[in-house]
């Protein structure tokens, strides 16, 4: 006989009271915890995971390339879209318009978010890329100030709001479409690769702008060369548009609309509701989620910008180096991240969400200040040792985060609460950090600022992963369990069937 939990209304019960009525709660216990069936559970397919996987990625490299080229290029920008003088002030303004954009970025995602539970993931996914690739490829033809004057930075920033509008809506969406997608014991190995495609991104403005800047110089640059980047987003948006356009909606999102072959049974039906998408119900009901979702992203934008976005400027206005030799250092180190961060998600998928993600909290908590001294130090291998120590415990959270944050919410709300959770937290914190850190140094005097930034970061990090509940290897909150095969299936199904009692 296999010992079981006592239900919570036989407990209550008064004394005797089981035994005189067996049968009333025995229907009791099965009506809160109906039995699993075949039918509840989703198999997926391999073939069309994998090509939503691909498109999720290839949109978020695109968000990526789009933020990274403005980032590498934020000296020239400042050059470019403001007034002749104090080069650390055009600096500042640079980074000023490209925080800019994180303020629109909640608003982006109340209306995508809620959207996407709505009407679907897909066509959201869809609208978003369109208006990302249309933000950046206009941002490339805009004059300078030397030729409008006042329009070019208001031109900028309007364009800039629009990238932000559509990324309000993109990583929740990319993020909860990977995660539905994906079978339960593999769903950080497969979400992994979303954050593959940040990185990808980030090289490929890095290698990009680093090309441009070494072919052409600080003068071409500033004349057309800064420009190019932005244009190459036209193309690279259409393909995503095309590959996005070809996916069906996630098996989750299906079943949840009612949309799936035959009818759910009761152990199916307890978690699939009507997807309303409301947002004052998502802070009515959800808010504990919220301040958790807020926690953690904030800790891993905070250094996630800190370091993808903000370390080359670091390297070229405090450390003195090119811009092409710090851009070539960051490179190389995003490189190494690239080659590991699947294995991370797959370890992920074996050890445990939290066990990663507090590794990567207390990398930065304990290695900033050391990683910081060594970059100081000035010499390729010193820079490169403390990049790396950095790197790796940010990718800990890199490849980790895109599996850990969906599990946080249920089905009906996930795209809304995630996509508002966690543009919040980028806007407040994300793309806020190169800004920050620039003005802490401007008013400290002391380069270290960043790493202290890091470490109060990652201790608000540490106590969100401490409090969040574990969820690998386990079904997505108001979703039936999704395996890879028909066998996994029914073995499953073996396994929640209630042992027989003699």
């Amino acid at each position: 006989m296999v010992a079981t939990e006592p239900d919570p209304v036989e407990a209550a019960a008064p004394p005797g009271a089981v035994r005189r009525h067996r049968t009333l709660f025995r229907a009791v216990r099965r009506r809160r915890n109906p039995p699993l069936r075949r039918t509840d559970i989703t198999v997926t397919d391999e073939a069309a995971v994998k090509r939503a996987v691909q498109a999720a990625s290839l949109g978020n490299a695109m968000e990526w390339f789009d933020f990274g080229i403005y980032s590498y290029l934020a000296v020239t920008i400042g050059h470019v879209f403001f007034p002749s003088g104090n080069d650390t002030v055009q600096l500042l303004s640079s980074f000023a318009t490209f925080a800019v954009s994180f303020l629109v970025r909640p608003l982006g995602g109340m209306v995508f978010g809620p959207m996407g539970d709505k009407i679907g993931r897909k066509k959201v996914l869809a609208t978003t890329m369109i208006m990302m690739a249309v933000g950046t490829f206009a941002i490339g033809l805009i004059p300078s100030y030397t030729t409008i004057g006042f329009w070019a930075p208001v031109l900028l920033i309007l364009f800039r709001l629009v990238q932000g509008f559509s990324t309000g809506g993109e990583y929740g969406g990319a993020s909860t479409f990977i995660a539905e997608y994906a079978p339960d014991r593999r769903r950080g190995w497969f979400g992994s690769f979303l954050e593959l495609g940040t990185l990808a991104g980030y090289v490929g403005a890095a290698c990009l702008v680093t090309a441009l800047t070494t072919l052409l110089g600080d003068g071409g640059m500033q004349s057309w060369g800064w420009r190019v980047p932005f244009l190459v987003a036209g193309p690279i948006g259409l393909v995503g548009l095309y590959l996005r356009l070809r996916l069906d909606e996630t098996p989750a999102f299906r079943k949840l609309a009612g949309n799936s072959a035959g009818k759910a049974s009761d152990a199916a039906s307890t978690v699939e509701t009507t997807a309303k998408g409301d947002v004052a119900r998502i802070f009515r009901d959800h808010w504990p989620t919220l301040i958790l979702c807020v926690c953690l992203v904030g800790a891993y934008n905070i250094t996630d910008y800190m370091i993808l976005s903000y370390m080359p400027t670091y390297l070229s206005d405090e450390m003195g180096y090119s811009e092409a030799h710090g851009l070539l250092i960051l490179i190389a180190t995003m490189v190494v991240l690239m080659l590991v961060i699947s294995q991370v998600g797959r370890l992920s998928d074996r050890w445990g969400r939290k066990p990663l993600l507090m590794t990567g909290m207390l990398g930065f908590l304990f290695l900033s200040v050391p990683a910081f001294l060594l970059v100081g130090q000035g010499s390729l291998v010193a820079v490169s040792a403390g990049m790396l120590m950095l790197g790796l415990s940010l990718v800990c959270l890199l490849g980790t985060m895109s599996a850990a944050l969906p599990a946080l919410f249920p089905t009906h709300v996930r795209y809304g609460s995630l996509s508002i959770g966690y543009n919040l937290a980028a806007s407040l914190f994300g793309g806020t950090t190169p800004l920050v850190i620039t003005a802490l140094i401007s008013v400290t005097g002391t380069d270290m600022m960043p790493a202290y930034y890091a470490m109060a970061a990652a201790l608000v990090g540490v106590v969100a992963v401490a409090c969040m509940k574990e969820t690998a290897r386990q079904p997505l909150e108001g979703s039936p369990p999704s395996v890879e095969t028909a066998r996994e299936a029914a073995e499953l199904v073996a396994s929640r069937a209630p042992a027989p009692r003699f």
